[in-house]
C-alpha cells in the first residue's frame, strides 16, 4: 500500500483536468452562527456617555459661533 500525499503532482493527479467526479466534493456547511463564541446579551445604556458628550460638544460649538456672529454684528 502507497503511502498518501496530500500534495500530489498537478501531472499525475487525474483531478488537474477540471472535472469533479460525484462524491468527491464535500457537503456544504449547515451552520449559521458566527462561531465567535458563546450569546452574550448586550449591555444597556453604555452609549449615554458618548451621546451626553456629543451633544454638549454641539451646544458649546452652535454657542461658540452665535457669540462670534454677535461680536462681529456689534
Amino acid at each position: 500500500m502507497g503511502t498518501y500525499n496530500p500534495d500530489p503532482d498537478p501531472r499525475q493527479d487525474p483531478r488537474s483536468s477540471g472535472a469533479v467526479r460525484p462524491g468527491e466534493t464535500p457537503p456544504a456547511e449547515s451552520s449559521t452562527s458566527s462561531g465567535a463564541g458563546p450569546y452574550r446579551p448586550l449591555k444597556r445604556g453604555w452609549s449615554k456617555g458618548p451621546l451626553v458628550a456629543i451633544v454638549v460638544l454641539a451646544v458649546l460649538v452652535a454657542l461658540f459661533f452665535l457669540a462670534y456672529a454677535i461680536a462681529l454684528a456689534a
